[in-house]
């Protein structure tokens, strides 16, 4: 039996890249959609991306909680962002106005977020989780040292591994660990700014996995956020544009 994963996360609170990424996901037609995290802070539309994420959860889509989804809810900008002495100020404005612009539900359902979800294929366990099994913070990014890459992937039974946080596009097959990310859908870092997603194929004992980049307009996004006005919004609207973190 086979068994289809799509899988995509980091909006960011852009929703006009998850509508995008969706709307060409429909047409794929996965047997199960899984969602990575860090849902709101940074982009212009919180509460449209709540609202979109709660109706595909609504219809079985899994969802996880990831770091920056934790300084929105809680203000918990240590446990959020621990590999910082000191949280900058713009990091502390663009959490309190993403807070400010969500209900009181919706903040109790983002709180509410498991930090893993496990997906059940046939004769393989799949895991979705934000930066790497057992850690919503802990990334896999690609110049990690070997050590602690093996030492983060072994923290799951799971065959594959599938995770955001690092805004960067990549697949890793490690023999008995697949580490599957997206990149993210809203926020990339990689040159690319189209909605990033990817599609997980199971077949038995045989696991594939596919990139997709769905182009979408981002400008009108970036210019949003342009205009909000808090500190860092120059720097978030070209990163929205360009594809590439801008700081």
């Amino acid at each position: 039996m086979v068994m289809r994963i799509a899988v995509l996360g980091d909006f960011h609170g852009n929703v006009a890249a998850l509508d995008a990424a969706m709307k060409e996901i429909e047409r794929a037609r996965p047997d199960q959609v899984a969602i990575t995290g860090d849902l709101v802070m940074n982009g212009p539309r919180p509460a449209e991306v709540i609202a979109r994420v709660r109706a595909l959860e609504a219809a079985g889509a899994l969802v996880v909680q990831g770091n920056t989804d934790i300084a929105v809810a809680d203000f918990d900008f240590s446990a959020a962002f621990p590999w910082l002495d000191e949280v900058p100020d713009p990091y502390r404005a663009v959490a309190e106005w993403t807070h400010e612009q969500l209900s009181d539900d919706d903040l109790s359902w983002l709180r509410r977020l498991p930090a893993e979800r496990r997906i059940h294929a046939p004769q393989m366990l799949v895991l979705t989780c934000h930066a790497s099994p057992g850690s919503q913070t802990d990334g896999l990014p690609a110049d990690l040292d070997p050590s602690v890459l093996v030492q983060r992937v072994t923290r799951t039974d799971a065959r594959v591994i599938v995770c955001g946080h690092t805004h960067i596009a990549d697949v890793r097959d490690f023999g008995r660990r697949l580490v599957v990310n997206p990149g993210s859908c809203g926020y990339a870092f990689d040159g690319d700014p189209g909605a990033a997603w990817a599609l997980v194929t199971v077949d038995g004992d045989a696991v594939e996995a596919e990139l997709r980049r769905t182009a979408y307009d981002a400008v009108p996004a970036a210019d949003e956020v342009s205009a909000r006005g808090l500190p860092g919004d120059v720097y978030r609207a070209a990163t929205i544009r360009t594809g590439r973190f801008v700081r």
